[in-house]
């Protein structure tokens, strides 16, 4: 896959090829990674997959990533390369399943698929929360936020007992302390936190990392890790200690961390991934449906059954 491929609309960290090869790399490939390739007209289009099981082919992602999507090269027909690359897959899977999909996405690459011949059910299966800036500055936006929020910053800000410290690099000391508030915060256990420093150290060579660490009498109690990149910015991982939350150490640390990003990075987008809890409505403005979407190849026979099951007895004698 050419390291210059790209998706469509703003990047990523999770559309580059280095993304994938760390998957890969700690064992998120499933039974082997193929990178699906198609090509129309001075276009080609990639998909980085996995197979889950024989005939059965998947995006390749872990719960770290924010999305799954083509990435292309070539200012030729996107779409055409799109459904070639599907159509070239129908020789070797019989069932593909996409998660997640942005909301921008998931229409082209339904498309897509239908004219490469498969079967395609898109459903909304999860959440992204997200902040357009648009042409607010810092202050536009800060205004904007519920005021409740806005009064909690004020006032644990004025106490003056929670010290916040901002890392555009890797530093091997505060992702130690990230590990130790992560392993007493209210979180599960990290799914795999080699890889997530593998990846924070990767960003941090690009010079893309963000990381914000919150103290409370000289003891760390949040840490935030973040990227930046095209615009926008990217919160991937944020946790504070159960016993520190009177002081709202993890919000004034949010609260710093974006005035960083708008301010200093000039950000006009910050994507706060997956999930739709509630607190990310206080700092977010725009939210939006994550899709799977679950492709059959009707010329297998192994497709069947599990399409049948997806869309029911009445897809007999049509084409879904």
């Amino acid at each position: 896959m050419a390291e210059d491929a790209r998706a469509a609309g703003f990047a990523s960290p999770f559309d580059r090829g280095a993304w994938f090869d760390l998957l890969a790399a700690h064992g998120f490939a499933g039974e082997g990674r193929v990178d699906a390739q198609g090509t129309h007209a001075g276009a080609t289009a990639w998909l980085p997959l996995r197979r889950d099981k024989p005939g059965h082919f998947a995006g390749l992602t872990n719960w770290y990533s924010f999305s799954i999507r083509p990435l292309f090269r070539g200012e030729g027909d996107h779409a055409a390369a799109l459904a070639d690359l599907f159509r070239r897959l129908r020789q070797q899977a019989a069932r593909l399943s996409l998660y997640p999909v942005p909301d921008a996405d998931q229409g082209s690459i339904a498309a897509a698929l239908r004219t490469a011949g498969w079967w395609v059910k898109a459903a909304p299966a999860g959440d992204r929360h997200w902040l357009d800036l648009s042409d607010m500055d810092h202050d536009g936006w800060w205004d904007s936020r519920p005021g409740a929020l806005k009064n909690t910053v004020k006032r644990k800000a004025k106490k003056g007992v929670v010290d916040i410290a901002l890392f555009t690099a890797f530093d091997p000391d505060a992702w130690a302390a990230y590990e130790a508030i992560y392993a007493a915060s209210w979180k599960p256990e990290e799914g795999h936190p080699a890889l997530l420093r593998a990846f924070a150290e990767s960003e941090s060579a690009r010079g893309t990392l963000r990381m914000g660490l919150a103290r409370m009498a000289g003891e760390p109690v949040a840490a935030q890790y973040w990227t930046v990149e095209d615009g926008s910015a990217f919160i991937h991982k944020l946790a504070h200690v159960e016993d520190s939350l009177k002081a709202s150490p993890g919000t004034l640390l949010s609260a710093a961390l974006f005035r960083h990003v708008i301010e200093i990075d000039r950000v006009t987008r910050v994507d706060f991934g997956t999930g739709n809890d509630a607190y990310k409505r206080d700092w977010m403005n725009r939210h939006e449906p994550l899709w799977r979407i679950e492709a059959f190849n009707p010329s297998r026979i192994a497709a069947w059954g599990p399409a049948l099951k997806a869309f029911g007895r009445s897809m007999l004698g049509k084409k879904p």
